[in-house]
């Protein structure tokens, strides 16, 4: 009878210091996509990455134009070529074609490369601010309710506000 006493005394102690840990717990919530929609500096990355994107594209336009030329010229002329020069001009397009491929693999990689390379300096921003306002409320968790992650947040406070005020933003 003394041990299972104890034990129920042991049980009711763990529960409530179970329930009291929970009270101290302090939960938040931001949308990251939309604080992104509205940092300062993120139009000017985009403008400059799109300008880049913009150059890379004419370049890979230029490559096609030129290989849909030299096809055009290989099936006009080819009649009237030995076998050696019709297996030369196939070659020199095939070659283009993995060019072409080769340059639109290093291209999306170079553009993913420096997207993240612009945007670092402003994610960073708003982490830290995130981080600081966490900080100064006493949040515990501050979740993040732009990727979807979050599903109940009726007990979480809206960080938004204050970290637009941390950031200067209206």
């Amino acid at each position: 009878m003394k041990k299972v006493f104890i034990a129920t005394l042991a049980v009711i102690f763990a529960l409530c210091g179970t329930a009291m840990a929970q009270k101290n717990i302090k939960l938040g919530h931001i949308n990251s996509n939309e604080l992104m929609q509205i940092m300062p500096g993120r139009d000017s990355a985009q403008a400059v990455l799109q300008a880049e994107v913009t150059e890379l594209e004419g370049t890979l336009k230029a490559m096609q134009s030129e290989m849909e030329q030299r096809y055009n010229d290989y099936m006009e002329k080819q009649n009237g070529w030995t076998d050696l020069i019709k297996q030369t001009k196939q070659r020199e397009i095939q070659d283009m074609g993995a060019r072409i491929e080769e340059f639109q693999r290093s291209a999306q990689t170079q553009l993913q490369e420096r997207e993240a390379e612009l945007l670092k300096p402003i994610i960073d921003r708003a982490k830290d601010a995130i981080d600081q306002v966490a900080k100064e409320g006493g949040y515990t968790y501050v979740f993040d309710s732009g990727t979807g992650a979050l599903l109940y947040s009726q007990d979480s406070e809206d960080l938004m506000p204050l970290v637009k005020k941390k950031l200067g933003l209206n």
